[in-house]
């Protein structure tokens, strides 16, 4: 009986220790982040483009966190500020925000979760919530990639 009360008085001291713990998801998270920051991409928390005009509904609703995985792009070789210029993916595919702008072809291979993409004078990148593993951020960054070398030729 001793040892019941024992061991029932470690159990009770341990559970609170529990919440502790991360979640499945959490883990996943940190996977797919280390695996981004290992890669060359950096993680930020950035609003979607687009969000404050009311263009994105249903794929980005309020509450949710949205993440932005980024590539930096090298200076520029000439003096030439360049602007900030965004797609979001709709229904109907990809539609540029603002201007009437392409759509850049290399954005066609990224994977269905990616809500955006936009492209600074520092960084070019996605807008997503995570969600596809690690499999999904590879597909990302070879994107990123191939459309940081275009962007720089």
């Amino acid at each position: 009986m001793t040892y019941l009360l024992i061991f029932f008085v470690i159990v009770v001291a341990l559970v609170p220790l529990t919440h502790f713990m991360p979640s499945k998801r959490q883990r996943e998270v940190a996977r797919m982040r280390e695996y981004a920051a290992v890669h060359g991409l950096f993680v930020e928390f950035r609003s979607v483009p687009g969000r404050a005009s009311g263009r994105i509904k249903s794929r980005d609703r309020a509450g949710h966190d949205t993440i932005y995985y980024g590539k930096r792009l090298p200076p520029a070789k000439q003096k030439k500020p360049e602007q900030t210029q965004a797609w979001l993916f709709e229904e109907q595919g990809w539609v540029a925000l603002g201007r009437r702008l392409g759509v850049p072809e290399s954005l066609m291979q990224l994977p269905a979760q990616v809500l955006a993409a936009s492209v600074d004078e520092g960084s070019c990148g996605i807008y997503w919530r995570e969600s596809g593993g690690v499999d999904a951020v590879e597909q990302i960054r070879q994107v990123l990639e191939l459309w940081a070398g275009q962007l720089r030729a």
